[in-house]
């Protein structure tokens, strides 16, 4: 396993300046600009750039976040006012298609001067190909936090910088939780009581989306505590059928089992899935921290938060949580205009800038010194100083195999039992392992 994969073992605790949870200051600070806009930080003033201030350049950037595209739009405008050579054309596209086609338009340099990537198997997809212009050494480095931004490592090289620390976990709606004298349960046995009250109550325990790409990460993350798992699978160390998938799968199928999803799980998405639990028919929604402030926009009185479910006994469990450093941004290595790209990063990682971002679209980011503003985001902020996991799932480098075993969550609520489902999708991995 490479260096920066070992990091991720590592509790994430992120120095309490961060978090500072008693400053009720907007995230941007300082005085405000011509625009209205919170003028830069005390030393974030317009970094120095080797981009030709004279030469009037357009950078593309690319990412998947459309629901983001509004807070860039502005920030993009801040960016254009205090460098007027250089303008932005901003493009997004659906996750599911990014995920296929970035590194294909990244190919001739004219799309992604500054583009987004997964970390995982796209980023190492993308790194192999030569595709990202080395960051190491750039000034803005400093600003983001060291052990949140290893993802975007490779061979002693920072390629990309994490710009979002997501949590990919169940979120609960606090009130219901009240309501009916619930607490986050720290153990299987009190999950399957949490959602046994929840459905006495006639309140669906969990909304399922159709995508268990987010939920196994919390099932699987106490039952194959090893951070190596997917590393060995890749290598043939070990196989979907030995114990530790076919567990999480039994007890995936028993909360099916047990009606603690919505009817039809199989065949719904994440509009219906989020339709139940804004409209507060659930108490829990399979998704991740990155889903609350579309949550919140549809119902404005909810109040939520996280948790995960717990697969073993409270003394077994080796984590209480999953994290993701996401939404990486690197420079095109066949741009033409690198300078330009690195310019506009380094003004995205601006402490007042990356504020500004994260209490408009509800991210929590990598960057040092940030304040949030919204309550939800100081929520997930508490996050920090307990012990989560790196997400599993990109951990697993190669794209075909990651689809196996996310399949098999599927095939499961389609009827089959874990052991065929652990096998047939053990068959592909295998053909991707020779």
């Amino acid at each position: 396993m490479s260096q920066s994969m070992k990091s991720y073992r590592a509790k994430v605790v992120v120095p309490a300046a961060l978090f500072t949870f008693s400053l009720l200051v907007t995230a941007c600070g300082g005085g405000a600009g011509s625009d209205g806009s919170a003028a830069p930080a005390t030393g974030e003033r317009r970094a120095p750039t080797a981009a030709d201030p004279a030469k009037q350049e357009t950078i593309n950037f690319i990412h998947w976040r459309s629901e983001d595209a509004a807070s860039f739009e502005k920030i993009i405008a801040q960016f254009e006012e205090e460098y007027p050579n250089i303008k932005v054309e901003m493009q997004t596209f659906p996750s599911g298609e990014y995920q296929s086609i970035a590194q294909q338009k990244l190919l001739d340099g004219s799309v992604g001067d500054v583009f987004a990537s997964f970390p995982g198997a796209q980023f190492s997809m993308i790194a192999q190909s030569g595709l990202y212009a080395e960051l190491t050494g750039a000034a803005f480095l400093e600003r983001f936090e060291p052990s949140l931004i290893t993802a975007g490592q490779q061979d002693g090289k920072q390629l990309a910088v994490p710009y979002q620390l997501v949590y990919n976990m169940p979120v609960y709606n606090v009130g219901l939780f009240e309501k009916y004298g619930l607490t986050p349960p720290n153990d299987w046995d009190g999950f399957l009581a949490l959602g046994e009250k929840l459905k006495s109550e006639g309140i669906i325990p969990i909304a399922y989306p159709g995508d268990a790409s987010q939920f196994m990460n919390t099932m699987l993350m106490n039952n194959a505590p090893d951070e190596r798992i997917f590393e060995k699978l890749e290598a043939g160390e070990t196989t979907l059928l030995d114990g530790w998938w076919i567990k999480t799968l039994g007890q995936f199928k028993e909360l099916n089992d047990n009606g603690f999803f919505q009817k039809d799980a199989s065949g719904s998405n994440a509009e219906a899935a989020t339709a139940l639990f804004v409209q507060e028919k659930a108490a829990m929604i399979a998704s991740g921290s990155y889903a609350i402030t579309g949550l919140k926009k549809a119902n404005p009185d909810l109040r939520l938060k996280l948790l995960a479910p717990i697969t073993v006994p409270a003394d077994q469990a080796a984590f209480e949580g999953i994290h993701t450093t996401t939404f990486m941004l690197g420079v095109n290595a066949k741009s033409k205009r690198q300078e330009a790209a690195k310019t506009f990063i380094d003004f995205l990682s601006r402490s007042e800038i990356a504020g500004r971002y994260a209490d408009e679209t509800g991210q929590n980011v990598t960057i040092k010194g940030v304040a949030y503003t919204s309550q939800e985001l100081r929520d997930i902020a508490e996050w920090t100083t307990r012990k989560t996991r790196f997400q599993p799932r990109y951990l697993i480098r190669n794209i075909e195999v990651q689809k196996a075993v996310v399949s098999t969550f599927q095939a499961v609520l389609s009827g089959q039992s874990p052991e065929e489902a652990a096998k047939a999708s053990q068959a592909i991995i295998d053909q991707q392992v020779k």
